[in-house]
């Protein structure tokens, strides 16, 4: 019994003194994900926000997001998501007023495993400290930002995330700029995760923008594994195919990407007649409804799964 103690302790003290001499990697669950803001149409064609967040919710918790960017969100939607996900917090305001009013760029984060240092948010734009449209936007844009230390480790990197224009070519090209400028101020030399949507897929400009200069890698391209049957905009539609990624997770070289997915679940709704499909070669006691298939939002999530030596 003594020797078995021992040889514990020994192997403890190995591990301890291991992770102690910085070779224990620091492992993080990153994603991307435009939620869709809650909105009349969409609650009548079947798409409201009460069906759609508890599935989105449960795509969190089951792929064990640690922190995550979203696009989109009122306030109330971003309470919701908060109250069925009481393990996380979020940081980021509503772009409208830099406060609580229009759509958030928030992140959310796990606080059992990161501490916020500090926090922050800028528009894209040409007055980037003040509520704004910049260029050719039609919108106010804005991107959120944290600055975040692992409890266990102590591991320090940066988080922004952002929801480009739709319509301003010139607008997210700047924007793209920005925000390679802004990652050079507050970095301040840190490891950076950028998440978005960025309404520009992997053929474009603004992506060329960010990757260009060797400070940020698309993730897709650097993952050891990848897991991307589609791209990343459904249109609300579960059988659309697209090779677009307009939602994207950009890494500094710090980082090793051992995963990359694209998460396409899907939940079903029973149709008005509610009546049995006629199946082939299934069991009698089987009961299988005639549904509709239906995506939790517009967009589907990006996940990463990040490695770094600290």
């Amino acid at each position: 019994m003594k020797l078995k103690v021992l040889l514990s302790v020994f192997i403890i003290s190995i591990v301890f003194y291991a992770c102690n001499d910085k070779k224990c990697p620091v492992s993080i669950i990153a994603a991307s994900y435009n939620l869709r803001n809650a909105n009349h149409n969409d609650s009548v064609n079947g798409n409201g926000w009460g069906l759609r967040y508890p599935v989105i919710v449960g795509i969190v918790q089951y792929h064990g997001f640690d922190i995550f960017g979203t696009q989109e969100c009122f306030i109330h939607q971003l309470e919701d998501m908060k109250k069925a996900l009481s393990e996380y917090d979020y940081i980021g305001v509503g772009r409208d007023n830099g406060k609580t009013k229009g759509e958030h760029s928030a992140i959310f984060y796990r606080t059992d495993k990161f501490e916020v240092i500090d926090k922050g948010d800028f528009w894209m734009s040409e007055t980037p400290d003040v509520p704004s449209k910049g260029w050719d936007a039609v919108l106010p844009r804005i991107c959120s930002w944290g600055h975040f230390k692992c409890k266990d480790s102590g591991f320090e990197f940066l988080f922004f995330n952002l929801h480009m224009d739709h319509i301003g070519k010139d607008a997210r090209v700047k924007s793209a700029l920005l925000v390679q400028k802004k990652i050079k101020e507050i970095g301040n030399g840190l490891p950076v995760i950028l998440t978005g949507d960025f309404n520009v897929d992997q053929t474009h400009k603004p992506y060329d923008v960010l990757v260009n200069k060797g400070t940020l890698c698309d993730s897709y391209e650097k993952c050891d594994i990848r897991y991307a049957t589609n791209g990343t905009f459904n249109n609300f539609d579960p059988i659309s195919f697209t090779k677009s990624r307009i939602d994207h997770i950009f890494v500094s070289p710090d980082f090793h990407v051992k995963k990359y997915g694209v998460l396409t679940d899907t939940y079903r709704t029973v149709s008005a007649n509610n009546e049995n499909m006629q199946t082939n070669d299934c069991p009698s006691e089987i009961d299988v409804k005639d549904c509709q298939a239906r995506v939790p939002s517009d967009h589907f999530p990006v996940v990463v799964e990040l490695e770094v030596l600290r």
